[in-house]
């Protein structure tokens, strides 16, 4: 009965390194155990993205699904069998499903900065701007687009590494303006920041205004240099729980076919991070 129940077994895990800090485990765990999802374990693997291709290569059938996040996901849209059409436009995936035809990358990050913005009260946008120009970046302007931004802002310490985040804008038909991030005046309604903790300061130094709603894609610590200068200006400020939530969401979904418990990771994230 014990190796019919192993045979049965279904695992999952989030891959990057570091991933020590990360909260994904928490959400699919909750996930599982609210759909009755018993013989599933998600797990965290301290994994490189030279590593992914043996990683993958090796694994039994009963791995499902990953979670991929920094430094993977151009890797995993690399390695993967399948690449649907929005990980292979961002050049990165944060999603690995098990299909018959093999590993298949999808990305949910814009799914998560969609649905935190519109959240936010955000139902559509004219001008936007975005702080940074990496992965992530290139999922908030899939994002930004699909609110109607006629506009982006491209706002970067070094315009020479914007390539990539340009060139994405430049597919979705978005008119762009690369600004330098040590003297730029961003007056967009919506912003999104992927500033890494290193660079927190200067972001929040630039010139904030009320009216304006800023997405902050970190987490940890909360509230970070840049949520304290938009709130101190009147502005609205969400955090990357949100985003990190969203797309966990529909991570679940991909990886388990079944509708994901909104309510059960909404509570097992609101207890981890003190919220209740």
């Amino acid at each position: 009965m014990a190796d019919a129940a192993a045979a049965g077994s279904r695992r999952a895990a989030v891959l990057g390194r570091p991933v020590g800090h990360s909260l994904s485990p928490l959400l699919h765990r909750a996930a599982y155990a609210a759909l009755g999802l018993d013989d599933w374990t998600y797990d965290a693997l301290d994994v490189g993205a030279e590593d992914l291709p043996v990683l993958l290569a090796g694994l039994g059938e009963e791995w499902r699904g990953f979670s991929v996040t920094m430094p993977c996901k151009q890797a995993a849209a690399d390695v993967a069998d399948v690449v649907e059409p929005l990980p292979r436009l961002l050049h990165a995936a944060n999603t690995l499903v098990r299909t018959e035809a093999g590993w298949r990358a999808e990305n949910t990050d814009v799914l998560g900065v969609g649905t935190t913005l519109q959240q936010a009260g955000v139902a559509s946008v004219d001008r936007a701007a975005i702080v940074g120009a990496g992965g992530t970046a290139a999922a908030a302007a899939v994002a930004l687009a699909s609110l109607g931004a006629a506009h982006v802002d491209v706002v970067v310490r070094e315009p020479g590494r914007a390539g990539d985040l340009l060139r994405v804008l430049d597919t979705l038909g978005v008119p762009t303006t690369v600004l330098s991030l040590a003297s730029a005046v961003v007056d967009a309604e919506v912003v999104v920041s992927t500033v890494p903790v290193g660079g927190q300061e200067a972001v929040a130094r630039l010139p904030w205004t009320a009216g304006q709603t800023v997405l902050d894609v970190l987490y940890d610590p909360w509230p970070t240099p840049l949520a304290t200068a938009v709130t101190e200006a009147g502005g609205t400020v969400v955090g990357g729980l949100e985003v990190l939530f969203w797309q966990a969401t529909a991570q679940v979904e991909l990886m388990t076919g079944q509708p994901a418990p909104l309510v059960a990771m909404r509570g097992a994230l609101d207890a981890a991070v003190g919220l209740r």
